[in-house]
């Protein structure tokens, strides 16, 4: 059985959002280490709690 379109639509939606939100926030600059990447993939599939100011960014 194939998965439900809407949910899939949902799914690209959200993931869109959240890399528009992490990329207002500056978390795809400086992506030549681990930590800046592993921020920048909380934020995008976390990108509620950014877009309320919760800070991801490792160092």
């Amino acid at each position: 059985m194939g998965s439900d379109p809407i949910s899939s639509i949902a799914g690209i939606i959200y993931l869109i959002v959240g890399l528009i939100v992490a990329s207002g926030h500056a978390y795809f600059t400086n992506l030549n280490r681990p930590m800046p990447v592993l921020s920048a993939v909380l934020a995008v599939l976390a990108w509620p709690l950014v877009f309320f100011g919760l800070d991801l960014h490792f160092k």
